[in-house]
């Protein structure tokens, strides 16, 4: 055996010439799964990743949960007191009465009574040519366009039937009852007073607030 030969490998590398054997040492099948386990946890979380990110994009699942939860928040409508005017009350009210009918004696007798609900009464006699036997329902609840929505529902509830007109043109701040061939008599006392205390109450109106 040479000199040159490595001990134990019984002459089986013996060098010749000048060429020289390659050593390699063995490979470590340790590492080499060691390896392999490592880059299938690397393609895994890469998957895992990748799938996460298709959800954000798409509305996967854990957005559509947490949008579930908020269904409920909204604007919700709370009521709060009207912040109109309040109306007139009957003794601040005065009535023109007026009889558009063939009937006598039909005029004063309903001012008569409107007076006893609180009224105040101006004239008392026959309508007008305008008005004068064409008149077919109850009547006619008659005023200046600042009446609209302040003397006029307020003698709206005497008699409820009655139709609600306007002028532009008319000045002053009284009302006419004008009435018609279908009149029989005032809404009775009970009823007007239920329906005018209902009128003076103040009507709610709706108030946004946000929920969540």
């Amino acid at each position: 055996m040479s000199m040159l030969t490595p001990s134990g490998m019984g002459g089986q590398y013996r060098i010749k010439g000048d060429k020289y054997p390659r050593m390699r040492p063995r490979r470590r099948r340790g590492r080499l799964a060691a390896l392999g386990v490592v880059s299938l946890g690397a393609l895994g979380m890469l998957g895992w990743g990748t799938l996460q990110l298709i959800d954000v994009f798409t509305g996967g699942g854990g957005e559509a949960s947490a949008a579930g939860a908020k269904s409920d928040c909204g604007t919700r409508a709370t009521p709060s007191p009207s912040a109109t005017a309040p109306l007139p009350k009957p003794g601040g009210i005065t009535v023109n009465v007026l009889n558009a009918t063939t009937r006598s004696g039909l005029a004063k007798k309903t001012a008569d009574e409107l007076k006893k609900r609180g009224f105040k009464i101006g004239e008392v006699g026959n309508a007008t040519e305008e008005y004068d036997k064409k008149i077919k329902g109850t009547g006619i609840l008659l005023g200046p366009a600042s009446s609209l929505n302040t003397s006029l529902p307020v003698l709206a509830t005497q008699l409820t039937s009655a139709e609600r007109r306007t002028e532009a043109t008319r000045k002053g701040a009284s009302v006419d009852l004008i009435i018609g061939d279908a009149f029989k008599d005032l809404t009775k006392k009970p009823a007007a007073d239920k329906a005018l205390a209902a009128l003076s109450e103040p009507k709610p109106t709706p108030t946004s607030e946000k929920g969540c």
